[in-house]
């Protein structure tokens, strides 16, 4: 089974997707941050660096969903493919840090490679306000993040809350991330995954 995790920049993704892992022995699968050869530069030039980055993303991504479908595994993933194409590379075009050009060749690829997939059996969204992605973000220090403004969050958030309501690939489960405190609180894990097993009882 393919259970995957959407959110913004600092939502709580990686934490949530690592205690699930452990809660229910399922094999993680992380965004491939720490080995991305275009992050840095992307961060300090986002207009020169927009196309490749979001190119990378798409392959890693695409190449996760084929391994995925292989496994035997039930497999929690830290963000998805669509989040790229529905929420990151959409922004950067309207935010003029994308061409008209390179998004178009960026769209064209991404709705071949996504009628080659299966979505997840169940899409988790943690919904997080900018003040809680901006107290995240900050707590673990990442300098290419340093230089995250405001506003680009505040668009995404908009962005990701548009993608939800037209979402209808498989089965939601929304959480709100400002109420909850993962690692330091077992109740708000045991609540979060009381709602996941009644959400998955329903997929059997």
């Amino acid at each position: 089974m393919h259970i995957a995790i959407a959110g913004n920049i600092g939502s709580g993704k990686t934490t949530l997707a690592g205690l699930l892992a452990k809660h229910y022995g399922w094999t993680p699968h992380y965004e491939d941050v720490d080995d991305n050869p275009y992050l840095n530069d992307f961060y300090e030039d986002m207009q020169r660096w927009s196309f490749n980055l979001q190119i990378y993303f798409l392959n890693s991504r695409f190449s996760q969903i084929l391994e995925i479908r292989k496994s035997d595994k039930t497999i929690v993933q830290d963000r998805t493919i669509y989040e790229d194409a529905y929420i990151f590379a959409p922004n950067l075009h309207s935010m003029g840090l994308m061409s008209t050009r390179d998004f178009d060749n960026y769209s064209t690829l991404f709705k071949m490679m996504s009628s080659l997939i299966q979505p997840p059996d169940l899409l988790l969204y943690l919904r997080a306000s900018v003040p809680t992605l901006v107290n995240q973000i900050q707590k673990r220090g990442r300098e290419y993040e340093s230089s995250i403004r405001i506003d680009y969050l505040k668009r995404l958030n908009e962005r990701y809350e548009a993608w939800m309501e037209t979402y209808n690939l498989g089965k939601v489960l929304i959480i709100e991330a400002d109420h909850y405190n993962f690692p330091n609180n077992k109740d708000h894990l045991s609540e979060v995954i009381d709602k996941i097993n009644a959400e998955l009882h329903g997929l059997f």
